[in-house]
C-alpha cells in the first residue's frame, strides 16, 4: 500500500514538472560561499504623455501557473514597462509600457522568446 502511494506521488510531481514549461536558466559557478543580496529594481516614472497599452493574444499556454505567470513576469521585468498581465482563461495579454523605450514589436519578441522560443505565438496585437 505505502509503494502504491509513493509511486502515485512520484507520477503527480513528474507531471507538475513537466506540464507546466517555464524559463530555465543553467549557469555554472565556481564559487564557493557567495552570498548575494538582491536590491529590487526601481521603475523610473513613465510620463502620462509616453504611455501606451498593447493588448495581444497569446497561444500555446499550457497552464496558469508556468506559462501565464512566467510570461507576465518576463514583460514585467523589461526597462519601460509600467505593468503586465497574462490571463490564462482569455489568453489574452496587456502591456503599459514607455512608449520611447518598448515597441509592440519587442514585446511580441520577448513574448515568443519564452521558454524554448517555439511554444508561444503572439497575434491579434492592439495598441
Amino acid at each position: 500500500m505505502n509503494f502504491t502511494k509513493s509511486i502515485a506521488v512520484i507520477v503527480l510531481a513528474s507531471l507538475l514538472f513537466v506540464s507546466c514549461k517555464k524559463n530555465t536558466v543553467e549557469t555554472t559557478s565556481t564559487t564557493t560561499a557567495s552570498t548575494e543580496t538582491t536590491v529590487p529594481k526601481v521603475k523610473k516614472e513613465i510620463a502620462t504623455a509616453n504611455l501606451q497599452t498593447a493588448s495581444f493574444k497569446v497561444e500555446g499556454m499550457s497552464c496558469a501557473i508556468g506559462c501565464a505567470k512566467t510570461i507576465q513576469e518576463d514583460l514585467t521585468g523589461l526597462e519601460g514597462v509600467q505593468k503586465a498581465t497574462v490571463d490564462f482563461d482569455t489568453k489574452l495579454a496587456t502591456v503599459t509600457f514607455d512608449k520611447t523605450i518598448q515597441t509592440p514589436e519587442k514585446l511580441t519578441k520577448v513574448v515568443e522568446a519564452a521558454a524554448d522560443g517555439k511554444t508561444y505565438t503572439v497575434s491579434n496585437m492592439k495598441s
